[in-house]
Parts: structure tokens; C-alpha cells; sequence
């Protein structure tokens, strides 16, 4: 069986949870959030607790990842999830303008971006940012979509990237000029 899928989700008080057949809603100070449930994987309230049960060994896949599913909306409706960026480069900046950001990234236009709905998107001192919502997947694809926008280079290291990402830095063409022809 499934290790993940086993471990009890423990519901904090101030959290609603209705059950539905296929999908959860969770609702807490943060917001609201529903999970749809796959196929065979059913959920179970014990107490202030919740447990994840499957029919068979056919979802044993599927088990711990609805299981993570459910427990990521519990705590995303209680705490949050946050996700923090920086820009490096010379004359690269971020400002915030309403509900879209508006970048300085080295090319010759300023780059915008809406944030979605349940993104809260604050800017501090034009180069580093803090992504903020109670669903985590909305949270890592927002990161994804302004990282994309202009990813770390590996020569030179400029970007956008998310803090504490280490990158690996190539050595350029300094090498090449030591080659002579015999």
C-alpha cells in the first residue's frame, strides 16, 4: 500500500470540508478550494481527520497523489503557499500596475503580465518579487510563466529566477582562441 496514501490528513479547526462523490471542497480563511478526486480513490472523515481509501490495487497510483491533493488544499486554505523570485541582470526591474506587472527585461518593449485570479503578486525594491495563493499548482505555474518570460542565462547569469535556484554557469568561447591550426 501506498506510504503516502496511508498518512491521515489532519483537518485544522475553521476548515469546512464537503464531501461529494469524485471531488472535495475545502473552504478556509484563505479561500476556497475544490479537488476533483480520480476514479476508485474515495475519502473518509474520521474525527478531525481525513483518510484517503482506495477500492482496489489498481489505483495504487493514483493513492498517495490524491491523498497529496487533498492535504495540499487543506493547507493552502489554512497557510498559503509562497514562492519567491528575483531579477538579475543590469536595468532589469519589475514594477506592479493594478492586476499586471510590468517588466524591464533588456528587450526593446516592456513585457506585461496578467496575474490570475487567487494570485497575489507583491513587488519589492523592483527586483524581487513574491508570488502568493492557497493553490499551490497556481502558484509554481504563475512562477513558471514569469520565469519563462526571460530565463537565467548560463553565461552570464541574467534573468528571472526563483531564489535559491542554483544554475550552472558555462565558461564561453575563452578556450577556443588558444586553438591554432598545425
Amino acid at each position: 500500500m501506498s506510504r503516502i496514501g496511508r498518512k491521515p490528513i489532519a483537518v485544522p479547526a475553521g476548515v469546512k470540508i464537503q464531501l461529494t462523490p469524485g471531488s472535495i471542497d475545502v473552504q478556509g480563511p484563505k479561500g476556497k478550494l475544490s479537488v476533483k478526486l480520480p476514479r476508485g480513490i474515495t475519502l473518509e472523515q474520521k474525527g478531525a481527520e481525513l483518510h484517503a481509501v482506495r477500492e482496489n490495487d489498481e489505483q495504487s497510483a493514483l493513492h498517495g497523489l490524491a491523498r497529496a491533493l487533498v492535504a495540499n488544499a487543506v493547507t493552502g486554505v489554512t497557510s498559503g503557499f509562497k514562492k519567491e523570485m528575483d531579477i538579475v541582470g543590469v536595468g532589469y526591474r519589475a514594477e506592479l500596475k493594478g492586476k499586471m506587472v510590468s517588466f524591464a527585461l533588456g528587450y526593446s518593449h516592456p513585457v506585461e503580465f496578467h496575474i490570475p485570479e487567487g494570485i497575489q503578486l507583491t513587488v519589492e525594491k523592483q527586483t524581487h518579487l513574491t508570488v502568493a495563493g492557497a493553490d499551490r499548482g497556481q502558484v509554481g505555474q504563475v512562477c513558471a510563466d514569469i520565469r519563462s518570460l526571460r530565463p537565467p542565462d548560463p553565461y552570464k547569469q541574467k534573468g528571472i529566477r526563483i531564489t535559491g535556484e542554483r544554475l550552472k554557469k558555462k565558461a564561453g568561447k575563452a578556450g577556443a582562441a588558444t586553438k591554432t591550426g598545425a
